[in-house]
C-alpha cells in the first residue's frame, strides 16, 4: 500500500534514524529500510500524487546511496573491454517498462544467483512517454528493487535511443537539438549515466558517398558528445554510444563505420577540448525491434549476421579504442541464437519486448487484465495501425503502450499472482545472463567502476518548514 501522505513518508524516515532536524535530511547514520517500507515507497513513487511521489523518489535515491547502491557509468568497463581486459561477454541492457519495480526485483534475484553485476537498466524516450514514466520514476523503481533485494555496488542506468526526429530536424534543426538537450538534462539528473545518441535517422543513403551519407549523423553525435560532457556530475564520465544503422533497415557495413568515425573524430578534434568520445556503436545486423511479426501474430525467424557483429567490434577495438558493436532488437530470439552473441564479440545487447511479452501473456495474469490491455490498445491506438496489419500484428506491436493505464492494476494484483510472474521473470533473466556469459562478474565490475555518490536535490515539499 502506497504512503497516503507526506507525513507518513516523514515518519518512515524517522524510524530509519534519518536526521530531520537540519535544513536538509541527513541519511549518514540511517539504517537500510525494511522490505515493507521499500514496497510502500516504490508504489508511492509510481502511483502517488506529485508531492508524495517526488519525496518517495528522493527518499529511495538517498536510501540507496546510504546503502552503497550507486548509479554509475559503464565508461571504465567499456574502456577496459577496448583495451582487452575482458571479452567474450555481452552486456544485457534491459528496457523494463511499466511494472518496473517488480520486474527489476526479479533481475536482482537472478543476478545474485549468478554473482553478476554486469547488466544495464535502460529506458528509451518513447517508453518514458507512452508509459507515462519519466526518468526519475524509472530510476527510482530500479533503485528501490536494488534496496529490496539486498544489492550493493554500482547500478548502471542508461538512456536508450536519444533519437533525432528526422522530420522535425529538417523543419527546424535548432529546435530539435534543443529538445533533445532538454531530455538529456532530465536523464542525467535522474542518474542515467550512460546515454545512447541516435542520429542514424538522418542518414541519407541517396547521397553519393558513404561519408556524405553519414556526415550529419556524425556531426550531430559530436555535438551531443560535447553537450553531455558539459552537464556531467563532477567525477562522472558518462558512457556514450552512437548509432550508424537504423535497426530494421539495411545492415551496417565496415565502410559505414569508418566513414562515420572519420567525420566524427574530425568534428571532435575541431572542438579542441580532448573530450572522451563514444565507447560503442549500435549497428543493424538483421534484427527488428520486437521481432518481425507474421500475420498470425507469431514471430518470423531472424537471420542475424554474427560475422558482421564480430567484424565491426574488431574494427572498433583495434582502430578506434572502443568496446565494440551493440545489438538491438533481440529479446524475442530463441536461446540458441542469443547464446551466440558473446562469441561474436557484441559488447552490449538491448532487450525489451520479450520481457513485456512474458508479463502480458503469463498464464497467471488475470483474464480481466488481459482484456483491459486489449480493449485499451484497440480503443486508443487504432490510428497507429499500419496498412495491411492484421489484428494479431497490431496488438502484438502496440500493446506495450497500455502501460500508462495498467500500472495501477498490476500493483493491485494479488500477491501470489505477482510472485508467480516474478518467478517466471527471474528464470528468464537467469537464462539471459547465462546466454550472455555475465555470471561471476561482480569482481570485474567493482574493479573497473568508479562509483560517485551524487546527492539528489531536495524536493520542494521538503524545503517547507517541517515539524521536528
Amino acid at each position: 500500500m502506497a504512503c497516503s501522505s507526506l507525513a507518513e513518508l516523514l515518519e518512515d524516515l524517522k524510524t530509519l534514524d534519518v536526521d530531520l532536524s537540519g535544513p536538509s535530511p541527513d541519511f549518514s547514520r540511517s539504517t537500510r529500510p525494511p522490505g515493507e517500507m521499500v514496497d510502500r515507497w516504490a508504489e508511492t513513487a509510481a502511483l502517488a500524487e506529485p508531492e508524495a511521489r517526488s519525496v518517495a523518489i528522493w527518499a529511495i535515491r538517498e536510501a540507496a546511496l546510504a546503502a552503497g547502491i550507486v548509479p554509475a557509468s559503464v565508461q571504465e568497463l567499456y574502456l577496459a573491454c577496448a583495451a582487452g581486459t575482458w571479452s567474450g561477454k555481452t552486456v544485457p541492457a534491459m528496457n523494463l517498462r511499466g511494472w518496473t519495480y517488480q520486474t527489476c526485483r526479479a533481475v536482482f534475484r537472478a543476478a545474485s544467483e549468478l554473482d553478476s553485476k554486469l547488466f544495464i537498466f535502460e529506458q528509451a524516450v518513447g517508453e518514458a512517454l507512452y508509459a507515462q514514466q519519466p526518468p526519475l520514476e524509472y530510476a527510482a523503481g530500479v533503485l528501490a528493487a536494488a534496496l529490496r533485494e539486498g544489492h550493493e555496488g554500482p547500478v548502471f542506468l542508461q538512456a536508450d535511443h536519444d533519437q533525432i526526429n528526422a522530420k522535425a530536424y529538417l523543419a527546424d534543426p535548432k529546435a530539435e537539438i534543443r529538445k533533445l538537450e532538454a531530455i538529456m538534462r532530465e536523464q542525467v539528473a535522474a542518474g542515467l549515466y550512460s546515454i545512447d545518441i541516435d542520429a542514424s535517422t538522418v542518414v541519407d543513403l541517396a547521397l553519393p558517398t558513404v561519408e556524405d551519407q553519414q556526415r550529419v549523423n556524425a556531426e550531430l553525435t559530436a555535438h551531443f558528445t560535447e553537450f553531455v560532457r558539459g552537464i556531467e556530475p563532477e567525477g562522472v564520465t558518462i558512457s556514450l554510444g552512437a548509432e550508424i544503422g537504423e535497426v530494421g533497415h539495411e545492415n551496417t557495413t565496415p565502410e559505414e563505420l569508418r566513414a562515420f568515425m572519420k567525420v566524427y573524430l574530425e568534428e571532435m578534434a575541431r572542438r579542441g577540448r580532448n573530450l572522451p568520445i563514444v565507447s560503442k556503436i549500435s549497428i543493424n545486423s538483421g534484427t527488428y525491434h520486437g521481432g518481425k511479426v507474421l500475420p498470425d501474430g507469431t514471430l518470423a525467424p531472424v537471420n542475424v549476421d554474427y560475422e558482421l557483429l564480430r567484424t565491426i567490434s574488431t574494427i572498433c577495438r583495434t582502430e578506434f579504442d572502443m568496446a565494440g558493436a551493440v545489438q538491438h532488437g533481440a529479446s524475442t530470439l530463441p536461446g540458441e541464437q542469443l547464446a551466440r552473441f558473446p562469441a561474436a564479440e557484441a559488447v552490449e545487447i538491448h532487450l525489451a519486448l520479450g520481457f513485456n511479452n512474458l508479463i502480458f501473456d503469463h498464464p497467471s495474469l488475470p483474464q480481466a487484465l488481459k482484456d483491459q490491455i486489449r480493449d485499451y490498445t484497440f480503443a486508443h491506438h487504432a490510428a497507429e495501425r499500419a496498412p495491411g496489419e492484421t489484428d494479431a500484428q497490431f496488438f502484438y506491436n502496440t500493446r506495450k503502450k497500455s502501460w500508462k493505464v495498467m500500472k495501477q492494476p498490476f500493483w493491485e494484483m494479488p500477491a501470489q499472482t505477482q510472485a508467480e510472474i516474478m518467478a517466471s521473470l527471474q528464470t528468464m533473466f537467469r537464462n539471459m545472463f547465462t546466454w550472455m556469459n555475465v555470471g561471476n562478474t561482480s569482481r570485474l565490475v567493482l574493479d573497473n567502476t568508479t562509483a560517485v555518490k551524487v546527492a539528489p536535490p531536495l524536493p520542494e515539499a521538503l524545503r517547507k518548514p517541517r515539524a521536528a
